[in-house]
C-alpha cells in the first residue's frame, strides 16, 4: 500500500492520536524512567521534522521524527504505525522517505534507541540495515535501551 508522506506539524488531532497511541504502547513495555518518547512542545521545535504517513484517503496511518544530533547526524524518534496498519510496509516506506530526505541534506548518519523489549523493531531496523551501536547521548547506561546507527 503506497502512502503519502509529508513533513507536518504535530499538532492535529489525527498525529496527537497516533502519538497518543505510540505512548500507551511504550509505556506498557517500559517504566517511565526508561521512556525517552518526545512531546508536543518537543516535536515543534525547531530543526525537528515530523513525517505523517497517510492513506489516499488522507487518514492518519504512521508518524516519525527526525532531531538534528549533530551537524550530519539525525536521532529518529517516535517511530509509530498504527496496529490496523501494520504489515503494509509503512514503516519501511516512512523510514525510505527519512532516509532520502536526509541524504539530500548532506546527512551522513541516523541514529535511533529503541528497547530491548520490541522485538518487531529491533527486526525491522537491522533488515533495513541499521547496526547496533554503544548506547548515545541520554541512553547511556538504559540496560534497556539498544542503539542502532545507518550510514546514508
Amino acid at each position: 500500500m503506497p502512502a503519502l508522506i509529508a513533513i507536518e506539524p504535530p499538532r492535529q488531532s489525527d498525529v496527537e492520536a497516533l502519538l497518543r497511541l505510540s505512548s500507551e504502547f511504550t509505556l506498557a513495555l517500559y517504566p517511565a524512567e526508561n521512556n525517552y518518547l518526545l512531546g508536543l512542545a518537543e516535536l515543534e521545535r525547531a530543526g525537528v521534522c515530523v513525517y505523517v504517513a497517510r492513506a489516499e484517503d488522507g487518514t492518519a496511518l504512521g508518524i516519525a521524527a527526525t532531531v538534528p544530533l549533530e551537524a550530519d547526524t539525525l536521532e529518529l524518534k517516535r517511530m509509530f504505525v498504527h496496529p490496523a496498519a501494520r504489515g503494509l510496509g509503512l514503516a519501511s516506506q516512512l523510514l525510505g522517505r527519512i532516509e532520502a530526505d536526509a541524504a539530500s541534506r548532506g546527512i551522513r548518519e541516523l541514529r535511533l534507541e529503541t528497547g530491548s523489549r520490541h522485538d518487531a523493531a529491533l527486526s525491522f531496523y537491522r533488515r533495513l540495515g541499521y547496526a547496533r551501536i554503544a548506547a548515545f547521548g541520554p541512553y547511556v547506561g538504559d540496560e534497556l535501551s539498544v542503539c542502532f546507527a545507518k550510514a546514508l
